[in-house]
């Protein structure tokens, strides 16, 4: 295939699920985040597979996103980590999704909304400990949860805060936010009708901290296979991700030769280039001019001159056998070498979420099915997410 695909292996991200599951105790929910879709993996087979592999939770960022994950698990509790419009209530209330209540005249203003409906809006209350971004500031939370649960077109279930950063070996916000976090909670649990789902660590904390689990962790990345290397984590996860293009044309050049433009590359010396059919209005950083690479045959080729809209050009040495129509690795693995997002995104100055959601959401999704798990009529193997 001479364009830009990506192949997500269905398998290996069961396995993930089912190890970050079985890290957890048995009272404490795994809530996949599958916000951006699913981190560019595709959201709907994404969906269907997790809960094929026993994930019941799930994080979205808009209400759009929470429909598409409801068409795919019917039985699925979905949460919607931004702030959800009161117009959207009748779509929150016939799709049995969750709302973040982000400040206190946002929860108001859902209940009339749901009042108005006359329906009851279930939600979660979340709490700034220091993110600065969602949620009432917890030096506020007690008294603006009194008063949202008195508000008679709201049931406030759950609690929740998101921490800004967690370092296991120096110091971080998270210890602190977590500190404010209990504190709110205490004084909340007095005056709660019953308990509520409270979720506060994501990938980061969830693989350092057993005792910040709650009632549900919020799994991104580390689900999807990145940030899961380093020593004395708790679970171990690889990428499901591979993105493939194919070369294009293949040319023999001598040393001096310009490459890309403004020349920013001159080959030292005759070499072998190739041009690949992907750019950066796919996804691939325009920051890899002239620092990444990709596989070609197994062989690791330099990314030279500069990213341009629709190809890449690459150095892949003065004696490599390649030819037009060859697949090139731009993530993944070939011939017992790999280069992954992680290690792109070193490159580029960035982290792999951007790496994995800059993929462009044109680029076909070939889906391998988990074996015994077989995919839904409705998703076939080579879907367009």
């Amino acid at each position: 295939m001479l364009t830009p695909w990506v192949q997500i292996d269905l398998a290996v991200l069961d396995r993930n699920l089912r190890t970050l599951r079985e890290a957890l105790d048995s009272h404490t929910s795994l809530m996949l985040v599958a916000k951006a879709n699913a981190y560019g993996h595709g959201i709907t087979p994404i969906a269907r597979q997790a809960a094929r592999s026993g994930v019941r939770w799930f994080a979205v960022a808009y209400i759009s996103e929470a429909l598409q994950v409801r068409a795919a698990c019917e039985d699925a509790q979905i949460l919607v980590l931004g702030a959800v419009a009161p117009e959207d209530i009748r779509a929150l209330l016939d799709h049995r999704v969750l709302p973040i209540i982000v400040d206190e005249a946002h929860g108001h203003a859902l209940a009339r909304a749901a009042r108005a409906q006359g329906h009851v809006l279930k939600a979660h209350l979340k709490v700034d400990t220091g993110m600065g971004r969602f949620g009432v500031q917890w030096q506020d939370a007690v008294g603006a949860y009194g008063r949202l649960s008195k508000d008679p077109g709201l049931e406030i279930v759950g609690l929740c805060t998101h921490l800004a950063s967690y370092e296991p070996r120096k110091p971080s916000l998270g210890t602190e936010q977590m500190a404010h976090f209990f504190e709110v909670e205490a004084q909340i649990k007095k005056q709660a009708n019953g308990p509520l789902f409270r979720h506060v660590s994501g990938s980061r904390a969830f693989l350092y901290r057993s005792d910040w689990d709650l009632d549900g962790v919020r799994v991104g990345i580390a689900a999807y296979g990145y940030g899961t290397s380093e020593r004395g984590i708790r679970a171990a996860t690889q990428p499901v991700l591979q993105w493939r293009t194919g070369v294009m044309q293949v040319k023999r050049v001598p040393a001096d030769f310009p490459v890309g433009y403004y020349s920013t590359h001159i080959t030292p010396a005759p070499t072998t280039l190739a041009t690949l059919a992907v750019g950066y209005v796919d996804g691939y950083h325009r920051a890899l001019s002239n620092k990444g690479f990709v596989l070609i045959r197994g062989r690791r080729c330099a990314v030279v001159g500069r990213v341009s809209m629709n190809w890449i050009t690459v150095d892949c040495g003065p004696d490599a056998d390649v030819a037009p129509g060859d697949e090139a690795v731009l993530i993944g693995e070939q011939a017992g070498e790999s280069i992954w997002a992680d290690e792109l995104a070193r490159l580029a100055k960035t982290i792999p979420y951007e790496m994995l959601t800059s993929i462009h959401a044109d680029c076909e999704r070939h889906y391998i099915s988990a074996p015994n798990l077989p995919l839904s009529p409705n998703t076939s193997l080579r879907s367009r997410s």
